[in-house]
């Protein structure tokens, strides 16, 4: 289980075993890894020196999709094989995924025309295998503006319709984890690893640093898998550079404004004023736009947007939608994130693929590198296919993880899911909560969401400021999701900093005491806590230091 209580015992566990997989990197590439690995027979031991989710995994435009963009660069493996995939993480995982019909308008003088529109997704819809009452749809002018009222009108030619997938990518990753730690995998959080070990020069295990208390252990495994996104070439700087090949990052940057001001009715991918690509996505009762692609060499970290990031997108909005005056002011969040890109020489931050690489040093260290959310499960096949080649038995079993449903994800089907969250809705007012509140619950936690019931029961007699519905969910992200701090809970198990800041700010204070009496800080660990959870505040409302 991925228990922060548990944590002491899984550490004494990890500096005793000997493994037949290391991974470096809790984000959605070490995730899909360390499941496919474990469900193919391998031990498996994992780390990441943050908390799990906390770099590129979480700070996405969280969408599951092909690719349509790959297209224009004739990167077809990419957008066949990713449209591929989307379908698979979608019926893995229903509770987190979400069909997006997306529109694509298309203006005279602008990227896409309606031919290269309609040639392009009919070639999205062969090359991804798309469903057929998913395929895209041609639309008239008309059409279009009846689909979203708010667009430009003028030079309006029409626009081409399809489905793309929304996800909470830092919760995505988060269920990947809990399937793994389910399934046998040993999974910590705030682990960094300061050196490899070594046998006869071939790495043979790792020496992981406690972020949190500061003391170290050693690792011990057969093979050693390097998925540190953004931090991959530092890793393998540890080790020895097999290659010339290096990562590019470059930011990108996202807005999120209140459907009070900008009602988006429909997801739409349009021209900027500088033709780059760029998305608005409605999401709740907000709608969020992005994103940036500038190249970046700051804190990895901690991206965060500029004033000028913010600026632009809002200059697309106005550019896209000029009937709606939304202002600076209007931004209620930001979030940025890193990409890590193989670099390529002469190439604009757009034109770099995103292709991924696995790269073997001499030392026997694999690094993979680059990718997409979208693209995570077939990446850890192949890394995985490469693995069991190196270690010394071969009685491991194929790869399961395409019919395999994630944590929370046990659903026959759309219908099966959808009456799932009716049941649990009127099931919820037997824990004390509120009919809606069983349905937001039951579509975060899906089949998990009993547990959660379940607690939110146990503290139903308790005074308290914070509502019994949020002690249930911090109390599950503790027991069940290794969340440590109240940002591990505000943003990468709830995603509320981007899309509901407001609840933030009203129970900072209240969240970080109830963690605090749970997980036994001291008072300056929760002063440190409480400081770090505002100064992501400020960070996400883009108001400078603490």
């Amino acid at each position: 289980m991925l228990s922060s209580i548990t944590r002491p015992k899984v550490k004494q566990f990890m500096s005793d075993f000997q493994f037949d997989l290391l991974v470096i990197g809790g984000g959605i590439t070490g995730a899909g890894i360390a499941l496919d690995a474990v469900t193919r027979g391998l031990s498996v031991a994992l780390v990441e020196m943050h908390d799990f989710a906390s770099g590129t995994s979480s700070r996405s435009t969280k969408l599951v999709h092909g690719g349509l963009r790959y297209l224009k660069q004739m990167e077809l493996k990419i957008v066949s094989e990713t449209g591929k995939e989307r379908d698979i993480v979608y019926r893995n995982a229903l509770h987190v995924t979400e069909p997006e019909r997306m529109l694509l308008p298309f203006h005279k003088g602008g990227t896409y025309g309606k031919l290269t529109t309609s040639a392009g997704l009919f070639v999205y819809d062969k090359l991804a295998g798309v469903k057929k009452d998913e395929r895209r749809e041609m639309l008239t002018a008309d059409e279009t503006l009846e689909m979203e009222p708010l667009l430009k009108e003028q030079g309006l030619l029409g626009g081409g319709h399809y489905v793309e997938y929304r996800t909470d990518d830092a919760r995505l990753t988060i269920e990947v984890l809990k399937k793994a730690s389910q399934k046998g995998a040993l999974c910590l959080n705030y682990m960094k690893v300061e050196e490899f070990l070594y046998d006869d020069h071939k790495v043979s295990g790792a020496v992981v640093r406690d972020m949190l208390t500061g003391g170290t252990l050693n690792v011990n495994a057969s093979v050693i898998v390097n998925a540190t996104g953004p931090w991959v070439d530092e890793m393998r700087g540890k080790d020895e550079i097999s290659n010339d090949k290096r990562l590019k990052l470059t930011k990108g940057i996202h807005i999120v404004i209140d459907q009070s001001v900008f009602p988006l009715r429909q997801a739409v991918y349009f021209d900027s004023p500088d033709d780059r690509m760029i998305f608005a996505i409605p999401r709740g009762n907000k709608a969020y736009i992005g994103t940036t692609d500038t190249f970046f060499d700051g804190d990895r970290s901690n991206p965060i947007a500029t004033e000028d990031d913010i600026a632009y997108l809002l200059e697309s909005v106005h550019y896209m939608f000029p009937t709606i005056k939304v202002e600076r002011k209007d931004v209620e969040s930001t979030w940025a994130g890193v990409r890590p890109l193989i670099y390529e020489e002469g190439k604009d931050t757009s034109e770099i693929s995103r292709r991924d690489e696995i790269w073997q040093a001499h030392t026997g260290l694999i690094t993979i590198a680059g990718g997409k959310l979208t693209g995570y499960r077939k990446m850890a096949e192949t890394v995985i296919d490469l693995v069991v080649k190196k270690l010394p038995t071969t009685s491991f079993g194929p790869c399961v993880t395409e019919f395999l449903p994630l944590s929370g994800g046990e659903f026959d089907n759309e219908e099966h899911y959808q009456s799932f969250l009716e049941s649990k809705s009127n099931e919820a007012l037997l824990y004390g909560l509120t009919k809606e509140e069983g349905r937001q619950l039951s579509s975060l936690y899906g089949t998990n969401v009993d547990v959660v019931f379940n607690y939110a029961n146990a503290v139903s007699t308790e005074e308290s400021l914070l509502p019994n519905v949020w002690k249930a969910e911090v109390l599950y992200a503790i027991h069940h999701e290794m969340a440590l701090t109240p940002s591990d809970f505000f943003i990468r198990r709830k995603g509320d900093l981007y899309f509901n800041i407001a609840f933030v700010k009203h129970y900072k204070e209240a969240v970080t005491s109830f963690m605090a009496a749970l997980l036994s800080y001291d008072e300056t660990t929760k002063e440190t806590q409480l400081k770090e959870l505002e100064q992501h505040i400020k960070d996400a409302e883009c108001k400078g230091g603490a």
